[in-house]
């Protein structure tokens, strides 16, 4: 696979994470693998640009445009509390906009 290069993949995932330990190959290859397997397994492709339909390439496309974070480290249950935090912090900033105006 020449396009997207592993250095273009990389800078585009460390940009939409602020985990810096994706910093590695293995962790792209892994991300990308886990996520062929699921397309394999019927799920649907979250990007629209499908040039190939090799659920490889699809995977890869998808990391690139960050429609799938990669988190190292953390279990399900954690980043799911993680993401029901940053909703609740959001909603939290959004009332106390709407009260200052």
């Amino acid at each position: 696979m020449l396009r997207p290069s592993y250095t273009d993949l990389l800078n585009v995932m460390s940009q939409t994470n602020d985990d810096v330990t994706i910093a590695s190959r293995y962790t792209i290859v892994i991300a990308a693998a886990k996520r062929a397997r699921q397309l394999v397994d019927h799920a649907e492709p979250l990007t629209d640009k499908i040039k190939v339909d090799k659920p490889v390439s699809i995977a890869v496309n998808e990391l690139y445009e960050g429609k799938i974070r990669v988190r190292a480290g953390k279990t399900e249950e954690e980043c799911q509390q993680e993401e029901e935090q940053l909703l609740a912090e959001e909603m939290t900033e959004e009332n106390q906009a709407e009260e200052e105006a």
